[in-house]
């Protein structure tokens, strides 16, 4: 790399970093106050909340490095047309493909790292993320029991635990318990602790002054039972058994779209899931290299017009995506173009942008 290249890249790195930071920050304040609950109300570590950070990062990561390698060739660009550089460059007999060359570069890094996350780091995060969840889960069961919502800590059984009123001290418990296929029961109790033995996977509820509901499947009985206290036991050992995701391969899903016929809208999302699987990193690619001429025709007028003008062109491309995906469910488009369109008019829009600025 030359000099000049070298300074180039050098100026895409900063605002890079900086966009990449702010972005991440600002998606990461979606989950602040489910992370906050966790260490305030349920007591979990400071070390386990930053475990959760670290493994939700690669979902966040493929998101916002295009949109920081976007945001870092638009300012830069801009920097550099406002401040004459450009002309500088350009009176010394530099085309701007020449001067593109730091730029693709930059951008084929940053593609590579998104396909990185895409194809690996997700899939890694996911497994990781839900081993964290079991060893929190084993540690302090309660935190399997959210307030308020119908929690499902195994299959056939559901729990609801009511969100106590303010000032109020958090009392009753309702479960379906649907493990025996011919009759489901439903327990009422006023109290509830929780029991565990973490070593075999066995857990349970001992709950106090409470009422189990027999119904058989055929609706002609109904048995009712008070109790004072009654343990529930749950093997949670399925539940805990982290598995990878599975995801059908395109063998399968093209046998399945062939036997409907190619109407099969999951399948046909699906197929479109798999073109992307490429077709996304690319686009960060292509949204690196537009981003510079991006720069060059837009007017400076502080650093906040590259972050806004790059939001505005990721928003435009996440709604093509969107019009993409409603074409092919609507059977207007084949998948493989669904997937790809955004890119080609992308790489349109850049060319375009590039002849612009190549006439300045």
């Amino acid at each position: 790399m030359t000099i000049l290249d070298r300074y180039i890249f050098k100026e895409l790195l900063v605002p890079f970093t900086i966009s990449l930071g702010i972005l991440c920050f600002i998606v990461l304040t979606k989950e602040m106050l489910r992370l906050v609950e966790l260490l305030v109300t349920n007591g979990v570590s400071l070390l386990a909340v930053f475990k959760i950070i670290v493994n939700l990062m690669p979902s966040f990561l493929v998101l916002t490095l295009p949109m920081a390698c976007l945001i870092s060739s638009i300012t830069t660009f801009s920097r550099f047309s406002f401040d004459k550089e450009l002309v500088a460059m350009r009176a010394a007999g530099l085309s701007l493909l020449r001067i593109a060359v730091p730029v693709f570069f930059f951008s084929l890094l940053v593609f590579l790292g998104t396909l990185f996350l895409s194809q690996w780091g997700q899939p890694w995060s996911s497994i990781s993320l839900k081993k964290l969840a079991i060893s929190l889960i084993q540690d302090q069961l309660n935190l399997a029991l959210e307030r308020g919502v119908f929690n499902e800590p195994m299959d056939d059984m559901m729990i609801f635990v009511p969100t106590p009123e303010p000032g109020e001290k958090a009392t009753g418990i309702f479960i379906l318990d649907q493990r025996d296929p011919a009759q489901e029961i439903i327990i009422t109790a006023q109290t509830f602790q929780m029991l565990k033995n973490p070593q075999r996977n066995q857990f349970g509820i001992r709950l106090h002054d409470g009422e189990i509901h027999q119904v058989p499947r055929n609706g002609t009985q109904h048995h009712q039972v008070a109790f004072s206290t009654y343990d529930l036991k749950m093997n949670l050992a399925p539940a805990f058994t982290v598995k990878k995701p599975e995801r059908p391969d395109y063998q399968h899903i093209m046998a399945e779209l062939d036997k409907s016929g190619w109407r099969d809208t999951r399948m046909l999302r699906r197929l479109m899931e798999y073109y992307k699987d490429l077709g996304f990193p690319v686009a960060t690619l292509i949204l690196g290299v537009l981003g510079m001429p991006a720069g060059i025709v837009s007017k400076r007028t502080g650093r906040m017009r590259g972050f806004v003008l790059g939001i505005f062109i990721m928003v435009g491309y996440y709604l093509l995506n969107v019009l993409g995906e409603f074409s092919v469910t609507a059977l207007l488009l084949h998948p493989f173009a669904g997937a790809w369109l955004p890119n080609v008019l992308l790489l349109l829009m850049t060319w375009i942008l590039f002849y612009q600025a190549s006439r300045r």
